[in-house]
C-alpha cells in the first residue's frame, strides 16, 4: 500500500525528540521549486541554514548537556540546542525529486549526531501530496 504524504516546504514546523520546543524549518530558493515558499529536498539538512535549534537539548550524548549535567551532581540539565544532522532526511519521496533529489514529505525522519530524531509536526503546506 503506497502512503500519501504532504511534501514540505519552508516554513514548516519541525520537532527533535530531545528538545524542548519546535524550530522552523528553512528552505532556500537554490532548489528553484516553490509553493508561496520553496519545496525541501532530502539535501536541506544543514544546521542552522535549514535546521533551527530546538530552543534546548536533554540529550546526554550532547557534550554541553553531559558537562552541565556532570557539574549538577547527575540532574540532567539541558542546554542551548545546536541542531548536528547526521543524515539527509529520510526516506524521500520515491517519485518527486526536487532539484534532483527526492522531496521532503511530512512522514521523512532527519537524525541528530547527539540521538534525537528531527521530524515534520506541520509540513507547511497542505495541497501539494506525494507518495
Amino acid at each position: 500500500m503506497i502512503r500519501i504524504a504532504n511534501v514540505v516546504c519552508g516554513g514548516a514546523v519541525l520537532q527533535c525528540s530531545f528538545g524542548t520546543g519546535p524550530s522552523i524549518f528553512n528552505v532556500l530558493p537554490a532548489n528553484k521549486v516553490t509553493t508561496s515558499l520553496p519545496i525541501a529536498n532530502i539535501m536541506d539538512n544543514k544546521a542552522i541554514v535549514n535546521i533551527s535549534p530546538f530552543i534546548l537539548c536533554q540529550s546526554l550524548a550532547n557534550p554541553t548537556v553531559a558537562s552541565a549535567t556532570a557539574a549538577a551532581f547527575g540532574a540532567l540539565t539541558p542546554m542551548p540546542c545546536m541542531p548536528v544532522p547526521a543524515s539527509p532526511w529520510t526516506p524521500g519521496s520515491p517519485t518527486v525529486q526536487i532539484n534532483n533529489f527526492p522531496a521532503v514529505t511530512n512522514s521523512c525522519k532527519c537524525m541528530c549526531s547527539y540521538g534525537g530524531v528531527i521530524s515534520v509536526q506541520a509540513p507547511g503546506q497542505v495541497t501539494i501530496q506525494a507518495p
